[in-house]
């Protein structure tokens, strides 16, 4: 329902927007687009790597080298139809979790531009979560084939359908944009959706010289009809099943994430990083994921390397029903459903990874990137991996290998 109210405010949009151009007369009617057609390998036989948590199969198990982790298409229009109104529409083919490269909106939304320094939004947006969030998909306009999974891979649903404000403004040497928004979005994957209500979020972003400082928090009401109904069969043991659902649930809390992240760019050289912290008094817990980018400029390459961390602060395992308290078969029950808990506290992210990289801009507005990717999976973690194998073996290492061609247009 809310993916058919999308293209339906989407086609809205491009319409009403059209016919306003059509009177007015404005020739600001602006198509543009992005992509990236690229392949990873992965040495891990026994399970997937996927840049989508939400992906079906990826690199590895599925296949031995994937051109569906990283490649992606975009196509954005946007319309001006007065010099303070205007509305932008972003569609995004990608592999989705059903298998399909069926386009999905990413951007949907009218901006009213209230004085040069103030603006007003509504409709579909990004999160203002990361510092690359609005443009996370567009590779071309990062150092990376993708950007780094132990902090972009927090936030499970990263479009919003509401409301959001921008205030541009100068301070001595420095210029700062606040930015202030609130709403819902959703997220499918196979056996059901992931739903983020009544959401709001405040981000802050300095520029001085060629130094970036940037700064995000907000919450967020994560459900997933799934985890209702796994404790939904908690409470039918008592009060201590009842106490660890009441413990654990996701639905009604709020997940509150803080982000802060730098960057220095003075032309020859770059570097950049961000460390983020999640937490929610639920199943999701607690943790924490940061990265550090360098990067060097020579003439048409830009070599890079970078190091990131991603762990879980909270428990990782729970004790559960005491099964002797049961008769059979509601034991073998209460065993059964203290390994599916303990399994869903163990998934969080928890490695270190080393990145080295080189960027080829060939052309203009377009670009090939070579990565390799070396991920030391720690405590026992299974690094986002999809798809495992019975001899799949948590807490090992996998070497990944990557090629994309990215480019503007």
């Amino acid at each position: 329902m809310v993916r058919q109210a999308s293209w339906l405010c989407a086609i809205l949009i491009v319409t009403q927007s059209g016919a306003l151009l059509a009177d007015s007369g404005l020739p600001n009617l602006e198509f543009n687009g992005f992509g990236t057609l690229g392949v990873v390998h992965s040495d891990e036989r026994d399970a997937d790597f996927v840049a989508d948590p939400f992906a079906s199969e990826g690199a590895g198990y599925s296949h031995d080298w994937s051109a569906e982790v990283d490649s992606r298409l975009g196509l954005q229009a946007t319309l001006r139809m007065t010099p303070q109104i205007s509305s932008v529409v972003q569609v995004v083919s990608e592999k989705r979790y059903d298998g399909s490269f069926a386009p999905d909106i990413e951007w949907a939304n009218i901006q009213y531009e209230i004085t040069p320094n103030l603006s007003f939004r509504v409709g579909r947006m990004l999160q203002s979560s990361f510092m690359a969030s609005e443009h996370r998909k567009v590779n071309y306009a990062t150092p990376w084939i993708r950007p780094p999974r132990e902090v972009y891979r927090l936030i499970p649903v990263a479009n919003f359908d509401g409301v959001d404000v921008r205030y541009r403004y100068h301070s001595g040497s420095t210029v700062n944009e606040l930015q202030m928004n609130f709403g819902g979005g959703s997220a499918d994957y196979q056996t059901g959706s992931i739903d983020a209500n009544d959401s709001w979020g405040i981000s802050h972003r300095t520029h001085w010289g060629n130094a970036t400082l940037f700064a995000s928090y907000g919450e967020l009401k994560v459900s997933a009809d799934e985890l209702s109904e796994f404790f939904d069969v908690y409470r039918l043991f008592g009060q201590p099943g009842e106490q660890l659902a009441s413990r654990y649930k996701v639905d009604g809390k709020r997940t509150r994430l803080l982000s802060l992240g730098m960057g220095y760019d003075p032309g020859e050289w770059f570097v950049m990083g961000e460390w983020t912290r999640a937490s929610s008094p639920s199943l999701l817990g607690e943790s924490e994921g940061a990265y550090m980018t360098l990067g060097y400029r020579i003439a048409e390459w830009t070599p890079y390397v970078g190091l990131a961390r991603a762990k879980v602060t909270s428990n990782t395992s729970e004790s559960g029903l005491n099964a002797a308290l049961y008769p059979s078969p509601f034991a073998e029950g209460a065993q059964l459903l203290n390994g599916i808990l303990n399994e869903l506290l163990s998934s969080g992210m928890q490695q270190d990874s080393l990145t080295v990289g080189a960027r080829w801009d060939f052309r203009p507005s377009m670009a090939l990137t070579a990565q390799y990717d070396h991920i030391d999976m720690r405590s026992g973690s299974s690094g986002g991996l999809i798809n495992q194998q019975p001899e799949f073996t948590p807490g090992g290492r996998i070497n990944l290998f990557s090629l994309a061609l990215d480019f503007v247009f």
